[in-house]
């Protein structure tokens, strides 16, 4: 593998590493070991592009290996539909009543996730989501000026506790972009991002730092290899 062929996989494995915000803490733990032999590998004198690049690609594959079955945004959508019915209650975090961002933090405790409890908080989790049209099941979606949050559902639908008198609904988006503050993808679409029922004792995003931290220091230390030449 020449030294352009590899520069052209650690670009793909760098998009790949960029899921793994949302990792849980098993998934943090297993790029950090992973990781840890891809220095090794790199470090070792006369180390080759593809060995570099094989390295690298065994780091990705063994952090997403150790967070295979966990929650996606899918079993957020599962586990909010169990509240369809629940009346709107201002403050409310469980299922005798609840508001839009108790909705949301019920949710996600029930997968084994710690929160915030405001939608201020909610919305600078996970990463962000350019538009309505690239939106998937799970997504938290912020509007009103950054009053309320709801869940996307999939299929132009939304998951809300909209206000007094209410109950928590399966409505369609009502919104555009122009409705919306920010839109936040906190698990992936499918399996890999979360440990198994999410990090256990750990908080999910406090794991993904970990796993940020990580990408970036292996991204760190392949330009620090191609500048110096020991490719």
């Amino acid at each position: 593998m020449s030294v352009t062929e590899a520069i052209g996989r650690i670009a793909q494995i760098q998009a790949t590493l960029m899921q793994l915000e949302a990792g849980a803490a098993t998934a943090a733990s297993g790029a950090a070991s992973a990781g840890s032999g891809a220095v090794g590998a790199a470090g070792g004198s006369g180390t080759s592009a593809t060995d570099f690049a094989s390295a690298l690609s065994g780091a990705v594959s063994a952090a997403q290996g150790g967070s295979a079955g966990g929650a996606t945004g899918a079993d957020i959508v599962a586990d909010a539909k169990k509240y369809l019915g629940v009346p709107y209650v201002f403050g409310g975090t469980s299922a005798s009543g609840l508001d839009c961002s108790g909705l949301v933090q019920r949710v996600f405790k029930d997968l084994g996730m710690d929160v915030p409890r405001l939608v201020s908080g909610q919305s600078t989790l996970g990463t962000a989501v350019p538009s309505l049209a690239q939106a998937q099941p799970g997504d938290l979606i912020v509007t009103n000026g950054g009053d309320h949050i709801v869940i996307y559902a999939g299929d132009g639908k939304v998951i809300h506790a909209p206000s007094e008198g209410r109950n928590v609904s399966l409505v369609d988006n009502w919104m555009s972009d122009s409705d919306i503050v920010t839109i936040r993808r906190v698990l992936p679409q499918t399996a890999g991002g979360a440990g198994a029922g999410g990090a256990t004792g750990v908080s999910g995003l406090a794991a993904s730092s970990v796993a940020s931290a990580q990408a970036d220091m292996l991204r760190s230390l392949f330009a620090s290899l191609t500048q110096g030449g020991s490719l």
